[in-house]
């Protein structure tokens, strides 16, 4: 049986012109327990019927046992969801919402190096994973994260990544930037970085896609096809 669940708006934050970040307290339980990549579904007051209503996003904070989920939402033009939780939700405000759900998990023992590609808000599931495998001292060969976005007041939790990069072992990460030069950054897609960086066809490598449409399926086609990857190397969740 779906449990549902009421969450208090308790933070909001802009993290870039068209982000926000939004931190919801759950209501009745001391813990909200979930799997680091995985999503809740909201039911928002913007429709009568359910299809109308539901958005899916992935949980950005990492289990850490509290009843606090953060949340990194992109607001779309003309949706009707990401414009009522930026123009009208506000804290105070309560939200239903349902999980967790998705299957977009890291392994128990991770035994490949892991490398999490994605653009946009895309990068929620991975904060998630890669705290958490930082705050549990997980055993890992390695990640490299890969982001991808338009210009430089785009990129969301940089300073955080860039820190991690200090502090975690093994902890790469790297910044495409498709419409601007930054000597920082990669000017250009995010799969120029992984085709230079993974050229040579490895087994002890595992990718994971998150994004828009476009972008995964480029990549999958890229990975297995142009790169010779195995399937079960590939693991993805697309956002449109």
């Amino acid at each position: 049986m779906t449990q549902w669940y009421t969450g208090n708006i308790t933070r909001i934050e802009d993290s870039s012109p068209t982000t926000k970040r939004f931190w919801l307290e759950v209501e009745g339980v001391d813990r909200f327990d979930f799997k680091a990549g995985q999503f809740i579904t909201m039911d928002l007051p913007i429709g009568e019927r359910r299809n109308q209503r539901w958005r899916s996003y992935s949980i950005a904070s990492s289990p850490d046992s509290t009843n606090l989920l953060e949340l990194c939402i992109v607001h779309l033009d003309g949706g009707l969801a990401s414009g009522w939780l930026f123009n009208e939700a506000k804290i105070g405000t309560s939200i239903k919402f349902k999980g967790p759900d998705g299957t977009f998990t890291l392994p128990e023992t991770i035994e490949n190096e892991l490398v999490l590609i994605c653009t946009g808000t895309g990068v929620a599931p991975f904060r998630s994973m890669i705290w958490d495998v930082f705050n549990k001292k997980i055993p890992t060969r390695g990640i490299h994260l890969i982001f991808g976005t338009r210009t430089s007041d785009g990129i969301l939790y940089q300073k955080e990544f860039e820190e991690l990069t200090q502090e975690m072992p093994g902890f790469r990460y790297s910044v495409a930037l498709s419409r601007e030069g930054n000597e920082r950054c990669h000017h250009g897609y995010v799969h120029d970085i992984y085709l230079k960086n993974y050229e040579g066809k490895r087994p002890d490598v595992t990718f994971y896609l998150c994004g828009w449409t476009k972008m995964v399926d480029e990549a999958v086609a890229n990975l297995i096809v142009k790169m010779g990857y195995e399937r079960g190397q590939v693991k993805y969740e697309l956002y449109g």
